[in-house]
């Protein structure tokens, strides 16, 4: 196997076990909302708080992994959510558990700018959006497996268990990556001169230059970028915080019949990521930088934005689920283009602009968990009325990307060899 799959290998598990850790609270969610006592309104703050925080550290993680690179970066990543994955377990009042998950939301992030910032210095232009779209299917696979872990952990020991055990994961994986990985393919030995070639020189990338900001600001890539991604996520977070609750009281299923609902959106998901990510590399070839990346992108949002749309007015659950899976596919062909596109014009600040862009995903991320929850207050336990503001959002979010041009660099003169 060559080095940069093998890198990608241990992104993929670092990916499982990020959404393993995520998706577990809700999952989890309705035996841990009638156990410490908390409304729809509440639990939208529990399931936010992390979002926020997350959004708050995402741009100060990224930037030090371009700085001092993401083998220890991640290390420490890791290492602290899983310490707050486990605390999560031993929280006993509503106030413990929103300091518990703004801690945890605070140590992950970063997770993902450092694993773009490492798919910058080990794989080519032409590879990347494959590359992310790899990472990204990962995390899905860790989202479908969750339900199927979670739901018997719960029923034999409790919820509390879940997160005992699931911090122990992520241990192992940082303990695998700091005596593996290495920063640059110059580091590693073993690594052919052949794959070097193919790579590519990251001698330009291993000197680290502070990402001019004031020079960033200022091109209307940057800003369309963080709108769309905003946009983006106030559909995304959804299947991450609410969609098992919503499937349990909104759609009537059953927690052995929500274990089963809840995993097809994350498969269908993972093969969403594949297939955006790959034709993405297909079209770059073939249509160039500009319309490779836009024209999928856009095309999963707004299909997204119609199922989504679709399942707050249809009446059949089991056809609401088959929207609901169909909808984190399409959504998610546009997921590994928009980390490409980051890297496309961050270049060699990979980490600090995907960290931006996911602050601002992720600040959408918060609003639309909250937002749930008072909404479903606020219109009498209806758990349909979100979807539709969700479903707008989604269709904002294609607009934007078809103003957005992976070809355009956000330095001026910041080149990037073409392998």
């Amino acid at each position: 196997m060559l080095y940069r799959h093998r890198v990608l290998s241990l992104l993929f598990l670092l990916s499982m076990v990020t959404y393993l850790d995520r998706v577990c609270i809700a999952v989890a969610g309705p035996e841990m909302q009638k156990d410490l006592g908390l409304s729809p309104s509440q639990w939208g703050w529990v399931v936010g708080i992390f979002a926020l925080s997350y959004a708050l550290f995402e741009i100060p993680s990224g930037a030090l992994g371009d700085r001092i690179g993401p083998r220890r970066v991640l290390t420490r990543i890791v290492l602290w959510w899983s310490a707050f994955t486990s605390l999560t377990g031993l929280v006993s009042n509503y106030y413990l558990l929103l300091a518990t998950r703004f801690a945890f939301g605070m140590g992950e992030a970063g997770a993902y700018p450092n694993a773009s910032s490492s798919i910058s210095r080990w794989f080519p232009l032409a590879e990347r959006a494959r590359a992310h779209g790899t990472v990204w299917m990962a995390s899905r696979v860790g989202g479908a497996l969750t339900p199927l872990l979670v739901v018997p952990i719960v029923a034999a020991w409790g919820w509390r268990a879940a997160f005992y055990l699931f911090g122990i994961i992520g241990v192992v994986w940082a303990a695998a990556w700091y005596w593996w990985y290495r920063d640059y393919p110059t580091e590693m030995p073993g690594v052919t001169a052949a794959e070097l070639a193919h790579i590519g020189d990251s001698s330009e990338r291993r000197a680290h230059h502070a990402l001019p900001w004031a020079q960033v600001v200022r091109s209307p890539n940057f800003w369309i970028i963080l709108a769309m991604y905003h946009a983006y996520c106030w559909g995304s977070y959804f299947y991450v915080s609410w969609m098992p609750t919503y499937l349990r009281l909104g759609r009537g299923f059953t927690a052995d019949e929500m274990k089963i609902y809840a995993m097809l959106p994350f498969l269908a998901g993972a093969v969403g990521n594949l297939t955006g990510g790959s034709l993405s590399d297909v079209l770059v070839r073939r249509l160039g930088l500009r319309n490779g990346r836009r024209f999928v992108a856009a095309a999963g949002l707004a299909a997204s934005a119609l199922c989504l749309f679709g399942t707050a007015v249809v009446e059949n659950r089991l056809v609401a689920v088959g929207l609901l899976t169909l909808g984190y596919f399409s959504m998610d062909c546009m997921l590994p283009v928009s980390w490409a596109v980051c890297v496309d014009v961050g270049r060699r600040h990979a980490g600090a602009v995907t960290g931006a862009m996911n602050s601002a995903g992720q600040i959408g991320s918060f609003l639309s968990s909250v937002a749930f929850g008072a909404l479903v207050d606020a219109f009498g336990g209806r758990y349909d009325v979100p979807l539709v503001l969700f479903s707008g959002c989604l269709l904002l979010s294609a607009l934007l990307f078809l103003r957005i041009d992976a070809s355009e660099p956000l330095i001026a003169g910041d080149a990037e060899p073409q392998h």
